[in-house]
């Protein structure tokens, strides 16, 4: 419900240069893979929870991330690690003609270093939950730590009417009448 309803309010990225990466949550005593993605100023693009760690889910998660973009807001750089995924389903995607053809992919370790951080970060309010007993939850929680992460890193600042917590806590009261 977090998610749905304060999502409007992130700043869509205005850097055409984003960070693809994923981390590993547990899920039920077994590893699930959480892909997101930054722009290079570090606000969050999108993010997506799957069991699997292949192209098709690496696709998945692109797709979902790029779908409803503007012609301009669309991706030119995509810095990842060295995960074969991410080429073959960018590769996928430029021939399905969902992603430009000019579209450049470069797989340089340090340029993800922010995003690497930032799983940090995501990590240190993960980590008191001792793991989640499904998907449907763990994915459900995760939205949640997301949208209060964009907004505390001031992606939603355009609508806030204080500076600091004050204004994001403002700002939920607005939406969720508290």
């Amino acid at each position: 419900m977090i998610e749905k309803r304060l999502r409007w309010y992130w700043r869509r990225p205005t850097s055409t240069s984003w960070r693809l990466d994923e981390t590993y949550i547990n899920v039920k005593g077994k590893w699930a893979y959480y892909y997101r993605a930054l722009d290079k100023d570090g606000n969050t693009i999108d993010f997506y929870l799957l069991p699997t760690r292949n192209t098709k889910a690496a696709k998945r998660f692109l797709a979902k991330s790029i779908k409803g973009l503007s012609r301009w807001a669309f991706p030119q750089k995509l810095n990842t690690d060295k995960a074969a995924a991410y080429g073959a389903a960018i590769q996928e995607l430029k021939e399905e003609g969902k992603l430009p053809p000019e579209t450049e992919h470069r797989q340089v370790k340090y340029l993800n270093n922010r995003l690497e951080s930032d799983h940090g970060k995501l990590k240190r309010l993960v980590k008191p939950t001792l793991g989640f007993k499904s998907l449907k939850t763990a994915y459900a929680t995760l939205k949640g730590f997301e949208v209060m992460r964009a907004l505390k890193k001031g992606q939603g600042s355009p609508w806030r009417y204080q500076p600091g917590v004050k204004g994001e806590v403002c700002l939920i009261n607005r939406n969720f009448g508290l």
